[in-house]
């Protein structure tokens, strides 16, 4: 097998990791070490209802009392966050008389926390910042802090630059992307995860995966989000499993936090069809994006083969492969690795089986089309290679 294949005449790339992060079981008591480090005097806490009724909320609320800090709340977040969502939490943070956010939850709160953060000081509508459209360049460093806290192991948004969000305007789920929207801290405390359901685990952690798959796959050129995607392979090759069947192990529910993290840090390089797909597929039949990436991972792996055959062979080492065979085997083999994932943690393989509607599959392909997640794919693809890759899934 080739080791990493690196062009021969590389362009001139700029690469960033500058996230500060405070990891590891118990990290939530040093939230008010983070708080105090920025200068919040009256953080607004943005999160959802589940996160509330998990008790999450008020773990974070008691810490920073202890802290001599009293918090605001929104819990409105819906799973997969509108705009309304956004503006509804820019009207708490005014009200409240904020000066920062501590964004709490899965991605949704995560990124709702975000684009909040950017209108305090932006005028809207998000749509001005769509990054398909050059909107990042809109965006300005002066933005309030924002300290995130992932309570699922999936997005990891607590170490990424976007925010994703249903537009109004579009009905389209689109990218808000600039280094400005950088969480100033990450705390990630993975006895934050041990409660949460075996589905939920199984379909961020899938999520996890695809972000690690797609961006190792990816066109471009960037050593260090390869690196950090083949170790996130492989800690969800070897965790995942246990996560889902043994919620309670702190050990596997660590190593899929640092899956998480690496799947984000990693996309920065690019993404690819299974996340355009993914993206439509939520506003219009309400799959969670963990569900629609696992479903159509393997899929678009499989559209994929011929023209990156050599890294998904390394895919399928670091998801535990240990045979001796060919390049061609071994891709094919990380193919199968993916299926039997999804299966052994309890996830639908089709998208009939996730509720989405046959007649909705063209309006799927035309807004996975429109979604610039596409660009990075190794194999370049139209709309009907969407609308055929749906069908495949379907």
């Amino acid at each position: 097998m080739k080791p990493f294949d690196i062009p021969p005449e590389p362009r001139v790339t700029e690469m960033a990791w500058p996230t500060r992060i405070v990891f590891g079981a118990g990290a939530l008591q040093r939230l008010p070490a983070q708080v105090a480090r920025l200068r919040m005097k009256r953080p607004l806490v943005v999160t959802d209802a589940g996160v509330v009724k998990a008790g999450l909320v008020s773990r974070v609320l008691e810490t920073m009392k202890t802290a001599g800090v009293t918090c605001a709340v929104f819990d409105r977040v819906e799973p997969n966050p509108t705009e309304a969502d956004v503006f509804a939490g820019l009207e708490a943070y005014r009200q409240q008389g904020c000066d920062g956010i501590i964004a709490l939850g899965g991605g949704s709160a995560l990124d709702a926390g975000k684009l909040v953060q950017l209108l305090t000081t932006h005028e809207p509508p998000l749509s001005r910042y769509d990054d398909a459209t050059g909107g990042d360049q809109f965006i300005r460093e002066d933005v309030p802090p924002l300290i995130a806290i992932p309570t699922t192991a999936g997005t990891g948004s607590e170490v990424g630059r976007s925010g994703v969000v249903t537009l109004k305007d579009t009905g389209r789920k689109t990218v808000i992307f600039s280094p400005h929207l950088l969480p100033r801290a990450a705390v990630v405390d993975p006895e934050l995860t041990l409660g949460l359901p075996p589905a939920i685990t199984a379909a961020t952690g899938m999520d996890a995966l695809t972000h690690c798959v797609e961006a190792y796959v990816a066109q471009g050129f960037h050593p260090l989000a390869d690196a950090v995607a083949v170790d996130g392979m492989t800690r969800v090759g070897r965790s995942l499993v246990t996560a889902v069947r043994e919620g309670e192990d702190l050990a596997a529910r660590t190593d899929m936090m640092v899956a998480a993290m690496e799947g984000a840090m990693a996309f920065q390089k690019g993404l690819g069809a299974c996340h355009a797909l993914a993206h439509a597929l939520t506003p219009i039949s309400g799959v969670p994006h963990g569900l629609a990436n696992a479903i159509c991972l393997p899929v678009v792996m499989e559209f994929n083969r011929a023209v990156c055959t050599a890294r998904l062979a390394r895919v399928a080492v670091a998801l535990g492969d240990t045979t001796q065979a060919r390049e061609e085997v071994l891709a094919g083999n990380a193919v199968e690795r993916v299926r039997q994932l999804n299966a052994a943690v309890g996830l639908p393989s089709r998208l009939r089986d996730a509720g989405v509607r046959e007649a909705d599959l063209p309006l799927i392909a035309t807004k996975a089309f429109q979604d610039a997640s596409h660009q990075g794919n190794p194999r370049k693809v139209t709309e009907a290679d969407l609308l055929a890759l749906a069908r495949e899934a379907y």
